[in-house]
């Protein structure tokens, strides 16, 4: 590759700390929470998962884009972060089955992504001083117009993301005669979580995020599915009272990330917004009910209050965060519901976890047998 020379670009953080890098060809600004992920691979997943909608990403890995990208290992129908940070970014790539290079592939999103931050401090600043607003830029003469720009982004808490990432209208996933059929709710839905659910015989709808308990009912679904998803679950009161009904109906519910928030929620525990959240691939998660560790892929910047679901007479933690001790998953007792804060559909890995899909899929079945 020949010597290339490239802009100056800048990170603006919203206490007024800058830490400085060079454009990676797409000139321009982003505004976003930023945040940061521990992953050593899957960064292609990273920038297409939902989840991410309004962030800025800091990937702690030193090298992004060394293989490349592939059209099959996409999370949804495009990039979702808002900026990316990195230490290294290669223009080159190596893998067999790669349909391009990152580059190309930002180019065509117009996403604005910057290198040779030093990410290592950028990291250590953030997991000390907390997500905050940030602003990427190749503007790095504009300072003053930058701080005021920023100045104007909403704090991510409070903020309501999953009408900006919910199909517009329901579709279909899965084989029409499978075993059974699952009602999805789609505040931010990954692509490996209906994958995982396919594969497993389901036949799965799903619906757009303010869709009603009705709407997902009059399909007669044998369980139902609330996604994860970008922002706060607070402001999510449609989605909050269709668990609430399926809840008070013992229907099947299984909930992972800002689902398994919306489900808690919808039974009184609140939630919160964390100094840093958890964004990796190597996160210590204990089952409380086998005793068994699982690690597991996180993405989340909220949590539910632990005091309230333990103090909670109906719903019972059922995994921990080893790291911090925050709850990691719950059940409803004596109702047909769970959730987790994780993500077991992990896609590259790791897959400790995706035995809740047997679990969820298990007790649609027993349902179903009941109902019958």
């Amino acid at each position: 590759m020949k010597y290339q020379q490239r802009k100056k670009a800048l990170v603006l953080l919203a206490d007024g700390t800058i830490f400085y890098g060079k454009s990676v060809g797409i000139e321009g600004t982003a505004t976003g929470e930023i945040c940061f992920n521990t992953g050593m691979t899957g960064y292609q997943e990273i920038f297409t998962d939902p989840s991410y909608f309004g962030q800025i990403m800091v990937t702690a890995n030193a090298h992004i884009g060394n293989y490349g990208i592939n059209y099959r290992e996409v999370e949804s129908d495009g990039i979702k972060i808002s900026g990316l940070v990195v230490r290294n970014f290669s223009f080159e790539h190596s893998r067999v089955d790669s349909n391009g290079n990152l580059k190309d592939w930002f180019t065509e999103h117009n996403l604005v992504a910057i290198s040779d931050v030093d990410t290592r401090a950028l990291v250590a600043y953030i997991r000390d001083n907390g997500a905050m607003n940030a602003i990427i830029s190749t503007e790095v003469d504009n300072i003053e117009e930058l701080k005021a720009k920023l100045a104007e982004v909403p704090s991510m808490e409070g903020l309501e993301l999953a009408s900006k990432v919910s199909t517009k209208e329901p579709y279909f996933v899965g084989d029409e005669n499978a075993e059974v059929k699952i009602a999805a709710l789609d505040i931010g839905i990954k692509k490996n979580i209906l994958r995982n659910l396919a594969k497993r015989g389901a036949y799965i709808k799903v619906y757009p995020y303010n869709a009603s308990f009705e709407d997902l009912h009059s399909w007669n679904p044998d369980g139902y599915f609330i996604s994860n998803g970008p922002g706060d679950p607070e402001p999510l009161k449609e989605a909050q009272e269709v668990a609430k009904e399926i809840i008070k109906r013992d229907l099947p519910l299984f909930g992972i990330c800002l689902g398994h928030q919306v489900i808690a929620l919808a039974n009184g525990i609140s939630t919160y917004k964390m100094h840093n959240g958890h964004r990796g691939i190597n996160h210590p998660v204990k089952n409380l009910l086998t005793g068994k560790g699982e690690i597991t892929s996180q993405n989340h910047g909220f949590a539910i209050n632990r005091e309230e679901t333990e103090a909670h007479p109906d719903v019972e933690i059922t995994h921990v965060h080893l790291n911090d001790q925050t709850v990691a998953g719950i059940r409803v007792k004596d109702k047909n519901c769970f959730s987790v804060q994780y993500h077991p559909e992990a896609s590259p890995g790791p897959h400790d976890a995706e035995y809740l899909f047997d679990q969820f899929i298990e007790n649609v079945k027993k349902s179903k047998k009941v109902a019958v």
